[in-house]
């Protein structure tokens, strides 16, 4: 075998050698209650290959095997480099490392092409090229990498998928021949530019969701791209792009989960068909028939229909006590921007949720996602009295498998020990946070006081305290109904909020919200000068530098801004 540093690996190739034949069965992953098929011997003899892939290898089905994954292949040549780039994880880069089935020299991401039709051996086994293979957390977890996962995909070294054409049997020393070339300008190093390099270039991913022989993972997320672009355009043309559309919604479900806690599925009028997908953790936000806005976490649902869990507040600023003693079945209310500000943390090994009472709306979701594909998870979850006072409890109790559930009784004097929760963070852990002030206030400084970083925890308030001194605001507009670059001063009183005084005079068309309690970031606006008294955890302390968030934060004296 030539050593590494001599191959060129952007040179045709169209013939290799299949070095190793490698399969597995499933197994627990070292430190994890989760299993999976990454963790692949090599093989001896021939082995039979049908159109689900090798004999006796096993996939998480969830993001592996199939037709369209019957095959992994990797190039043996990138381990050197991996080596070198993480040496302290040198020992742990070697073949079989990437979970593939076959090792080859040459063949790499530079000079395989999308749907290229191969065969291997001379059992007639035939192959076609159908996807770069996508990374997850299992590879950090691998070779024990916090964020490693990406940097496959930014070299493209992340090795592709086969499908099977023609059953057989292969055995490692297999030629294999390139037998067709159907799409020469699409090497799996290309369209991993622009699947996750370069997302925005609207001509190629019309194009590439236009190439047939692509696997379903890869086209359909090109094709939603297109769809959502179009989409975009659509409301663009329409004017409606920047302004929050405001649509009907019928209550067709109204029911009391606890003494404290109602749900209520809400209907479209008229369905949006462009609407797209609800995401995890996401908000909507109600305009009541009272004139309040509030926001309330979905739970589940699409964005024509979906349902709330709402507990009346005490004491109720309005929006819940309507809500608990008003609102009817039948009655229609306004839904306006649905948004999330909480990313699903793909890279972690493990997923902590920590929340007290209705702050468990803002995870349910999350968490039937986390144990449809098998992410490991654990809730905390913290109750006055877990006889009468937890929420959907039928679909809590459904949790199961990689999804752990730890539920604490205050009836019954328990407590939630945060401080020990993040002490005994597991490996590559990521948090997310939902609860009572003083829970999130704990949880805050425990993160703080461990070094875990903003990208390592998530903090998801339903409430904020957005009162404080007065101050003056200078701010430059860019807003349709003001000449362009004007300057106005206005002043922010003690019991209100900027976002409010900033409404009061431009209107919710120029000034959008969305939570209103600092998670999601909508209310962001452009910080010229002053100091800020941050609130909220839409932004990260670099942001911070340059922006604030209108629903929470205040100014000290006096701040100059843009919108």
């Amino acid at each position: 075998m030539s050593p590494a540093s001599d191959i060129d690996l952007f040179a045709p190739v169209e013939r290799d050698i299949v070095l190793e034949v490698r399969t597995s069965r499933m197994k627990t992953m070292p430190g994890l209650k989760i299993e999976t098929g990454i963790d692949k011997k090599m093989r001896s003899g021939r082995i039979p290959v049908s159109f689900v892939g090798l004999d006796a290898d096993e996939h998480d089905l969830v993001f592996h095997g199939g037709p369209d994954k019957a095959i992994h292949g990797y190039c043996c040549t990138h381990y050197p480099a991996w080596q070198q780039e993480f040496p302290e994880a040198a020992a742990r880069f070697d073949r079989g490392g990437f979970g593939e089935n076959f090792v080859t020299e040459r063949m790499n991401e530079r000079n395989v092409c999308i749907g290229d039709i191969v065969s291997v051996g001379d059992d007639g086994v035939l192959l076609q090229v159908s996807l770069p293979r996508q990374p997850c957390f299992k590879l950090n977890h691998r070779f024990q990498l916090k964020n490693f996962a990406p940097n496959t995909y930014k070299t493209s070294r992340t090795g592709w998928y086969y499908r099977v054409l023609r059953e057989g049997t292969v055995q490692a020393g297999d030629e294999i021949r390139l037998v067709e070339r159907r799409w020469p300008k699409w090497t799996i190093e290309r369209v991993q530019e622009y699947l996750h390099r370069t997302q925005d270039d609207a001509a190629m991913n019309e194009e590439l969701a236009a190439v047939a022989d692509m696997g379903d993972e890869s086209r359909k997320a090109f094709e939603r791209r297109v769809e959502k672009l179009k989409a975009k355009q659509k409301r663009a043309a329409n004017g409606a792009e920047a302004k929050e559309k405001w649509r009907d919604f019928k209550i067709v479900e109204k029911k009391a989960q606890t003494p404290r806690v109602c749900s209520f599925v809400l209907e479209a009028v008229h369905p949006d068909p462009d609407a797209g997908e609800v995401q995890l953790g996401s908000h909507a936000r109600l305009r009541l028939p009272n004139g309040l806005q509030r926001s309330y976490s979905i739970v589940s649902g699409t964005p024509n229909r979906f349902e709330l869990g709402i507990a009346l507040e005490s004491p109720s600023r309005g929006g819940s006590a309507y809500l608990h003693a008003t609102a009817r079945e039948g009655d229609i209310l306004q839904v306006g921007r649905v948004t999330t500000d909480v990313k699903p943390a793909g890279a972690a090994s493990n997923h902590v949720f920590i929340a007290g009472g209705i702050g468990i709306t803002a995870f349910l979701s999350m968490l039937e996602a986390y144990q449809k594909i098998h992410w490991e998870s654990v809730l905390h979850y913290g109750v006055r009295d877990a006889a009468a006072e937890v929420p959907f409890r039928a679909r809590l109790d459904a949790l199961g498998g990689s999804v752990r559930v730890r539920l604490y009784d205050g009836g019954r004097g328990e407590r939630m020990d945060i401080a020990a929760i993040f002490r005994d963070l597991p490996w590559n852990s990521h948090v997310y946070v939902c609860g009572p002030t003083r829970m999130m206030d704990e949880a805050v400084r425990e993160a703080r006081a461990r070094g875990l970083g903003e990208d390592e925890v998530h903090f998801e308030a339903f409430g904020a305290d957005t009162t404080g001194d007065p101050f003056e605001v200078e701010v430059k507009s860019k807003s349709a109904r003001e000449k362009s670059g004007q300057i106005l001063n206005l002043r922010v009183g003690a019991e209100e909020t900027l976002l409010e005084v900033l409404r009061r005079h431009f209107g919710d068309d120029d000034v959008p919200s969305s939570c209103e309690v600092g998670n999601c970031g909508t209310c962001k606006v452009v910080l010229r000068s002053g100091r800020v008294d941050h609130r909220g955890t839409a932004l990260l302390d670099e942001e911070k530098k340059e922006a604030m968030l209108s629903c929470v934060s205040r100014g000290i004296g006096k701040i100059a801004i843009e919108i």
